[in-house]
């Protein structure tokens, strides 16, 4: 399994995230909306290469049997 320490670190930055986002929106400033909106993007493209990791693991632990 991926390092758990990832997840919560990409967890993390999608919260983060999310409240530039929504920092941005109450101010009304596009900018922090959309940094907000790229900073969750990473978090979940980082997300997609942990459970590709855990994938290509799981596929070797298979022909390992």
């Amino acid at each position: 399994m991926s390092d758990p320490g990832n997840r919560m670190e990409n967890a993390a930055e999608k919260v983060g995230g999310k409240a530039k986002e929504a920092m941005g929106k109450m101010t009304d400033d596009e900018q922090k909306i959309a940094e907000g909106k790229a900073q969750q993007s990473k978090a979940e493209i980082k997300d997609a290469g942990e459970d590709v990791k855990d994938a290509a693991k799981n596929v070797k632990d298979a022909f390992k049997k």
